[in-house]
Order: C-alpha cells, then sequence, then structure tokens
C-alpha cells in the first residue's frame, strides 16, 4: 500500500468508525474535576455560589462529551439529569468507601488522606460514576473512564461490574474485577486480586462470567477467583496465591500452603542455577 493510499484507508475507517467518538482528553480532565469538586480543597472565600457555577460548568463539559456520543440534545440532556442526580447517593457511597479505609488500614491516619493520596479510593470513585452511566446504558464514556483510573492507579474495575457499600481496597496495584462480578458490602481486597472469567469465547459476552463474592469477605494479595458460578460465601477469608474456580461456603477459610527451606549457605549444599 503506497502513502497517499493508507492515507485514504485511515482517512476512510475514522471518519466512519469514529464520528461521535468523545475527545478523551476531555473525558479525562472531566472525570478529574468531578472527582476534585467532591474531595477536593475549597477555599472558604469561595462561597457556595461559586461552587455551584462550578458544578453547572461540570455538567456542561459533560453534556458537551456526550453530545459527541449520540448526537441527540433530549437525550443528552436526560442522561446528564440521570448522573448528576444520582451524584449526591454516589458520594454518600463513596464517603463510606473511605470509612471502611480508615477503619482497616493502620496507615491511614486521616480521611483527607485516603480521600487525596488513596489510589484505591480513586479506583472506586472512578468506578462508581462509570457504573451509573452503564446502568442509564452509556458504553463508550464509562470505558473511558474506567481505563483512565486504570492507568493511573493499576486497578481495572469494569464499570459493568457490581459491587456493594464499605469497599476497601488496599494498596491496589494489579487488582482484575471483570464486568459480571458481584461484590457485596464490607468486602476487602488487597493487590493482585483477579476477580476473572473462565471462558473468554466471545459466545459467553452475554452470561455471568465472573464470581459473586458475598458480604465481608476478606480477599488477600495474589488470589485468583474465576468463573460466574463460583460464589465465595459470606465472611470467608481467602488467602494469598489462591487460585478458585469453585464456589466456597460462608465462614470458610482457603489458604494456599507451600514449602519453604531455610538452609546454610556455607558451605552451599546444592548447585543452585538462577536465570536472571
Amino acid at each position: 500500500m503506497k502513502q497517499q493510499e493508507f492515507i485514504n484507508a485511515v482517512f476512510k475507517r475514522n471518519t466512519t468508525c469514529f464520528s461521535g467518538f468523545p475527545d478523551k482528553q476531555i473525558a479525562e480532565s472531566f472525570i478529574d474535576e468531578l472527582f476534585f469538586f467532591m474531595f477536593g480543597s475549597h477555599e472558604k472565600k469561595q462561597g457556595e455560589e461559586k461552587l455551584v457555577q462550578q458544578y453547572e460548568s461540570i455538567k456542561n463539559t459533560f453534556s458537551a462529551l456526550l453530545y459527541e456520543l449520540i448526537r441527540n440534545e433530549e437525550q443528552v440532556k436526560q442522561h446528564t439529569c440521570s448522573l448528576f442526580d444520582a451524584i449526591p447517593n454516589i458520594y454518600q457511597h463513596l464517603l463510606l468507601d473511605a470509612e471502611a479505609i480508615i477503619k482497616f488500614d493502620p496507615a491511614a491516619e486521616s480521611i483527607e488522606e485516603v480521600l487525596v493520596a488513596y489510589p484505591g479510593f480513586y479506583a472506586t470513585a472512578i468506578y462508581r460514576i462509570a457504573h451509573q452511566l452503564y446502568l442509564q446504558d452509556i458504553r463508550m464514556l464509562p470505558r473511558l473512564f474506567s481505563e483512565y483510573a486504570h492507568s493511573k492507579t493499576g486497578i481495572d474495575i469494569h464499570p459493568g461490574a457490581e459491587i456493594g457499600n464499605s469497599f476497601f481496597i488496599d494498596h491496589g496495584t494489579g487488582i482484575v474485577i471483570g464486568e459480571t462480578a458481584i461484590i457485596g458490602s464490607n468486602v476487602k481486597v488487597y493487590q493482585g486480586v483477579t476477580l476473572g472469567a473462565l471462558n473468554v469465547a466471545k459466545s459467553a459476552a452475554s452470561t455471568k462470567r465472573h464470581p459473586t463474592i458475598e458480604d465481608n469477605v476478606i480477599i488477600y494479595s495474589g488470589a485468583t477467583i474465576l468463573g460466574g458460578d463460583t460464589v465465595i460465601g459470606h465472611d470467608c477469608i481467602i488467602g494469598g496465591n489462591v487460585w478458585l474456580t469453585y464456589s466456597v461456603p460462608a465462614f470458610s477459610i482457603v489458604y494456599h500452603k507451600s514449602e519453604i527451606q531455610v538452609r546454610d549457605k556455607n558451605p552451599l549444599p546444592d548447585v543452585l542455577n538462577f536465570v536472571i
């Protein structure tokens, strides 16, 4: 393919496929502005009127984003109202999430520290906003929001997942929560946890592919739980590095036991070959 043919092909495809594609940078700016509005520091001299103006500006940004996606002013107005009517409830949910972190993380010294510095809280906040849009049957924007949070935190939560109250992510790096996962209330998840699918075939897209985690479950780092029929009963503890593809009854402790040997290296008892 020659250069001009390549340019023509790119132009033809992108004007066809991406007409109505929202601006990614504006989408990322919007989600950060909304997060900062809810949890950032506001000067007292701003006053309530200034905050109202700021909030309306954020709503207008969202409307402009959504218009690029659906090109229908009435639908844009309805979806914007639905999202921002839900924001106060989302805010209350997020305060419960932050309180759970304060309660269970000994390193957390203040609610302000959690709101500003904890990647797990940020990822949860973006998820809860994206999930509301997912419920409104908007698909592209929630994916942009969740992937932006993923890029900033290393935490990948699909906006279609269902997560209950007081959700606690500690550290968070490497966490993956799939689209059809269902998580109850008061659940704690540590770094490297995967709530994934056993079957990644496209034909299974409309089925429940990811596990259900009931209330008061703790999942420690590196655990992998797979399958839409897999249910982790309430008040279970799932230990680190556990691999689960079947259900576990309530009040269970599941752990992986490995053998570790400590030996005197002088003299070296065996030849050890390391590949780095």
